[in-house]
């Protein structure tokens, strides 16, 4: 059960990534609203949209897409906008955190990362911000990561990324905020989504992970949606700029 929020019935919302996962997580929590969503990303997800309108009696918009090819991420953009309107809610949640060596890095490596964690979120801001405008304002939420604050190792092109995200939210607060769009960030802890399963989670780890935080209990995509609900709706008309931390209690800020 989530928090129900009116406001968001019948809002256009794009999400990247929306399909599995996180995202996947984010589009049911939106549909249940009764927001019209569209979201892309590159696998099919025909499956979860039957699934969804199963479950919601609201179907989905799924729209095939590399968010790193920016010409397609836009195009996908608009056909969203002229099937349920002006996208008024925005959430750029597709990432990709591929572990690597810093020594091993070339530049073909490095220009792919930040096209995927960074490049993809500017323009996707930058692209939904004329719409907004027109429509009175807007939100966006920003996905970015507890990893840079941690300072951790085996993925710096990825936490490059992730800071990045945080000054670009800044930064586009400040611009847009007199056209009443908000931008704010959503720093997750590790969440233990199945790639995160199939690829890095070990009991070792996990556990190390764990005693880290302060609630002791495994994150999954369900924890992240009430939080991004919340900085799309209008109960936080009052926040913009920030990064809020949803990580059972690794990091501390402030």
């Amino acid at each position: 059960m989530h928090a129900n929020y009116p406001d968001l019935k019948g809002r256009s919302v794009f999400i990247t990534g929306g399909g599995s996962g996180i995202g996947a997580a984010l589009s049911s929590g939106f549909l249940a609203q009764g927001a019209r969503v569209a979201f892309v990303q590159r696998s099919d997800a025909t499956e979860f949209c039957d699934e969804m309108e199963r479950q919601h009696g609201n179907r989905p918009l799924y729209l095939q897409c590399d968010i790193a090819n920016i010409a397609e991420l836009k195009g996908a953009m608009d056909k969203a906008a002229e099937s349920h309107g002006a996208i008024t809610v925005l959430v750029n949640n597709a990432a990709n955190d591929k572990r690597h060596k810093t020594e091993e890095v070339d530049e073909d490596f490095w220009d792919w990362a930040q096209a995927i964690n960074l490049k993809a979120y500017f323009f996707a801001c930058q692209h939904v911000i004329q719409g907004m405008r027109a429509a009175g304002g807007g939100s966006i939420v920003n996905f970015t990561s507890i990893s840079y604050m941690m300072g951790n190792a085996g993925y710096a092109a990825y936490t490059t990324a992730n800071s990045g995200i945080n000054g670009m939210t800044r930064s586009l607060a400040r611009e847009f905020g007199p056209d009443n769009i908000r931008v704010n960030a959503i720093a997750p802890g590790w969440v233990l989504t199945q790639r995160q399963k199939d690829l890095w989670v070990t009991p070792e780890a996990l556990a190390a992970h764990l005693d880290r935080q302060c609630l002791k209990f495994e994150l999954s995509p369900e924890d992240m949606v009430d939080p991004v609900l919340f900085l799309a709706a209008k109960t936080s008309r009052g926040m913009t700029g920030q990064s809020l931390v949803v990580d059972g209690g690794v990091v501390v800020t402030g």
